[in-house]
């Protein structure tokens, strides 16, 4: 890895501010002090120091983001908006990406990180992990409609869905609900409702697994997980 990416990656400030910290030989390799920036180091193996302080390396990020809507799940685009931009630079340079998707009128819960073995376990169809939605629904949702999700409700293009735990929060001309899905297909909320005649008009992530939003994160907002969420991340073999 080069040494400038290294410490970016690791909370040194930008490029700039790297290329800053080279020129004034505060970076030191193996005990020998380092200007050049594009020098590649073993993290695992070399010692890197700044201002005689050890670079502790982290190969892995994982970040909890509060996705706001009109920005979409995707590394890069050329005309929208992404997750990734939401992003500071020095977590952009660890390149991460969103596990999963989320709509783009869509918000709520997202995982992004660069670790794409835990990333596909928490996606993965085999391993079922609950995803649950709180939702705004125009028309009244009754129990009739809680039956069939459970059931396993038929879509547009002819899929049956696996069973749906469906919360009805209030019935009304917009009902309120959550629903528990343990599959992703495109727009799946949105259709699951559309096959009983209703549609859905707000959608927020809540959920997944027992990984659960931090409502204390404002829209667009992002933090990395916690010790005990990490662990319960990696826990899904």
């Amino acid at each position: 890895m080069r040494l400038d990416k290294l410490l970016a990656n690791m909370g040194y400030g930008s490029r700039k501010d790297v290329k800053s910290l080279l020129k004034k030989k505060q970076v030191f390799v193996n005990a020998v002090v380092v200007k050049d920036g594009s020098k590649h180091v073993n993290p695992e193996i070399d010692i890197v120091e700044v201002n005689g302080k050890q670079v502790v390396y982290k190969k892995y990020i994982y970040l909890m983001m509060n996705k706001p809507p009109g920005v979409i799940s995707a590394t890069f685009d050329h005309k929208e908006k992404t997750v990734i931009d939401l992003l500071t630079e020095e977590h952009q340079y660890f390149e991460p990406f969103p596990v999963g998707r989320l709509d783009k009128d869509t918000e709520g819960l997202l995982l992004l990180t660069n670790d794409g073995e835990l990333g596909h376990r928490l996606t993965s169809p085999k391993k079922e992990v609950g995803k649950t939605y709180y939702a705004k629904i125009q028309g009244i949702v009754t129990e009739s409609d809680v039956e069939v999700f459970k059931k396993g409700i038929v879509i547009d293009d002819g899929y049956q869905c696996k069973p749906a735990h469906l919360d009805i929060l209030q019935s009304d001309e917009v009902s309120e609900i959550e629903i528990t899905i343990t599959e992703g297909k495109f727009h799946q909320v949105k259709r699951m409702f559309e096959a009983v005649g209703k549609k859905v008009v707000y959608l927020k992530r809540l959920q997944m697994g027992k990984l659960k939003l931090d409502e204390k994160l404002a829209l667009g907002k992002y933090r990395e997980l916690s010790e005990e969420e990490l662990a319960y991340c990696q826990s899904l073999k």
